[in-house]
């Protein structure tokens, strides 16, 4: 996926730029004071998505996050900011690709077996239980 200020065509983004992504999930609500369609702001990892808010004029206490579910934190974001965001880097994703993206975050890190080399004798064939 494309960096946050990377240009599609071999362009590289700066280490300070990060990857933030907006999904299409424009869910009508009433939040506080605001009524509007609502979608997710996440990104790769909750230090840039707060350094990408805070540029946006969000509030930290806006961080959308459940005990036990760090996997699932992101801000919920307004249809108004939405081109603010854009032209800002965030990348637009549909919804789909944000659960996609949940569930290869909550996935545990499997350590890779390495298979017995070929030829190698296992116990079992050499007559021991």
């Amino acid at each position: 996926m494309a960096r946050a200020g990377s240009s599609e065509r071999g362009g590289t983004a700066a280490a300070s730029e990060v990857t933030v992504y907006l999904d299409d999930w424009r869910q009508p609500a009433h939040l506080g004071p605001v009524d509007d369609r609502w979608s997710h702001l996440i990104a790769d990892t909750d230090e840039e998505l707060h350094a990408f808010a805070r540029r946006m004029g969000m509030r930290r206490e806006w961080f959308q996050e459940k005990p036990g579910r760090p996997h699932h934190g992101h801000y919920d974001l307004p249809e108004r900011a939405r081109t603010e965001a854009v032209a800002n880097g965030a990348v637009e994703i549909t919804w789909r690709d944000l659960g996609r993206m949940v569930r290869e975050r909550r996935r545990p890190a499997v350590p890779v077996r390495t298979r017995p080399s070929p030829g190698a004798e296992r116990p079992h064939e050499l007559g021991v239980p």
